[in-house]
């Protein structure tokens, strides 16, 4: 990392291939002002309407074989969301059609929300080709919004540079180059602090790196008005599971149980700890969906809040947590 980087831990060194193409300072304007500037504005009903349980199908699953489209989870209650919708309106509007607003009212409509697993509002799950992609919780700031629009919609452009930085970043961790990720965010970190992606990217590295320490530090430095971002929260639930699960032991004496005994519940959940942290994360899922189709009302329905604290840990775009929500919402709904 650079040497301003206050965390040490085992990222050290200079920049990879990735790297080299991120720049930042100068005169490139904000990610908001990039985004939000002067667009010409698509016409509202174009781009943003609301829809039913019975207009769902229509209105987001076929339409979203066309292009993106965001669903904006809201009630008439919710404080937060009186502060995201309208924000949330203008960025699409300035996406100029890239992606396309639908809201839901679930007081009105429930169900899909139930099906989806979501637990708070507001809450903006992104569709494409029929599927849930990506999405977020809570009001986050209007820059966040451009730049979620852009990643969703694909870049124009005016791509913010932040936003470049990130993708860039996540290029790299794909490609298993871990360090120069690093780099990256650290960079970012040092020209925008309070970005939260970044926070919580290099987390998840120092934390899969073994440096929890390093990790639950980076995360102190998040900005109080955003320390409970969708991002900083998956990776403290992470950590607070690793936890959890080194403190049961060895997973042969719980699947010893399980040989005996397949309604031993607890073995079976307490096996699921332990394989999510190793990594196992289909295997933790099936194991508390498994409780959920056989007791539901076990343990106070502990497998399923267990599952969803999972899918946040793991982030709505995790391949394991799109599967395990399908099949919770086939246990629960069919």
């Amino acid at each position: 990392m650079s040497d301003n980087n206050p965390f040490g831990g085992p990222f050290g060194g200079t920049g990879g291939q990735y790297a080299t193409t991120v720049q930042y300072g100068g005169t490139a304007p904000t990610p908001a002002k990039v985004a939000l500037g002067d667009v010409p504005a698509a016409p509202a009903g174009d781009v943003i309407k609301d829809t039913t349980t019975a207009a769902f199908a229509a209105d987001v699953i076929q339409e979203s074989r066309r292009q993106p489209v965001l669903v904006d989870f809201w009630a008439p209650w919710c404080g937060p969301c009186k502060q995201l919708t309208p924000q949330l309106e203008k960025a699409v509007r300035a996406a100029g059609g890239k992606v396309k607003l639908v809201k839901m009212n679930i007081d009105d409509h429930p169900s899909i929300a139930g099906q989806l697993g979501i637990q708070s509002i507001p809450a903006v799950i992104a569709f494409k080709d029929g599927q849930p992609v990506d999405g977020f919780m809570g009001a986050i700031p209007e820059s966040q919004i451009a730049e979620f629009i852009t990643k969703v919609g694909g870049k124009g452009n005016g791509a913010p540079p932040v936003a470049e930085a990130l993708a860039a970043a996540t290029e790299a961790r794909d490609a298993g180059d871990m360090q120069t990720a690093a780099d990256i965010y650290d960079a970012i970190l040092a020209q925008a602090p309070e970005t939260i992606e970044a926070i919580a990217g290099l987390g998840d590295l120092l934390f899969e790196a073994g440096d929890t320490e390093g990790a639950e530090t980076l995360l102190a430095t998040a900005p109080e008005a955003k320390k409970d971002a969708p991002p900083l929260a998956a990776l403290r639930a992470r950590i607070a599971l690793a936890a959890q699960a080194a403190a049961l032991g060895n997973p042969a004496e719980f699947e010893r149980r399980l040989a005996e005994n397949p309604a031993d519940h607890q073995a079976r959940f307490d096996l699921a700890m332990i394989q999510n942290a190793r990594g196992e994360r289909t295997a933790a899922a099936d194991n508390l969906l498994a409780i959920i189709k056989a007791d539901r009302a076990w343990n106070d329905d502990g497998a399923k809040t267990q599952l969803l604290q999972l899918f946040e840990a793991w982030g709505m775009t995790d391949e394991a947590t799109l599967a395990a929500r399908r099949k919770l919402s086939s246990l629960l709904f069919s």
